[in-house]
């Protein structure tokens, strides 16, 4: 047996670690469902969910430090302490493209979204959902099933995503004459995009520790 084998058994002890992953998914699952909420609201509302989303970047960088600094004061981990690292980054960086999307949105004033950009945002939303289902259930090693399906959900979304961005900007190259929207829309959508990658190199964090783990 391994020695990540042999710890799995000490897993479900932590009390330190657990409590702040959840909040990190918790969290991060919230503010997918608002990027998709920001785009299928009506215009009157888009200020409120703006400030969330941009309220729920600054929660997520507050648990991030929480724990990298429990790292620091910890000798004995749940398991490695690079892939704790790596996580968190990987949840750190969906936060911060979802905001850099919906930050994109407010500046450049768009107040259309067309069904492909709805179709990212939903995608986030999904893709996000699956993540934090993933990772609430690290604590319990007998669930490693369930996880497995999440991360194959999460990988799955990420090239639907891939699928979608190519087929949105196509769309704007074809359709749109105005080269200043082209570029707005096309930073819009690669946000988005982006973010369904950083949840799949979560993904691929789990996986990690589950073979690790095993």
């Amino acid at each position: 047996m391994s020695s990540f084998g042999f710890l799995k058994y000490f897993v479900p002890q932590d009390r330190k670690f657990f409590p702040l992953f959840d909040k990190a998914v918790s969290n991060l699952q919230e503010c997918g469902t608002a990027i998709y909420t920001l785009v299928t609201c009506e215009p009157e509302e888009r200020q409120r969910w703006f400030r969330r989303i941009e309220q729920l970047e600054h929660i997520g960088d507050e648990i991030t430090h929480e724990i990298f600094l429990e790292l620091g004061r910890n000798f004995i981990t749940p398991f490695d302490r690079e892939d704790i690292h790596r996580l968190v980054t990987s949840i750190d960086d969906v936060l911060d493209y979802i905001h850099g999307s919906s930050k994109r949105i407010e500046l450049y004033k768009l107040t259309h979204f067309d069904t492909d950009m709805i179709k990212l945002c939903e995608l986030i939303q999904q893709s996000t959902a699956e993540l934090k289902s993933a990772v609430m259930e690290l604590k319990n090693m007998d669930k490693m099933r369930d996880i497995s399906v999440s991360l194959v959900r999460i990988n799955s979304i990420e090239n639907h995503a891939d699928d979608i961005f190519d087929h949105a900007v196509a769309g704007l190259f074809a359709n749109e004459k105005d080269a200043v929207k082209i570029i707005m829309s096309k930073e819009v959508l690669h946000g988005l995009e982006t973010a369904t990658d950083k949840c799949e190199d979560a993904a691929n964090v789990i996986e990690s520790i589950l073979i690790k783990m095993a």
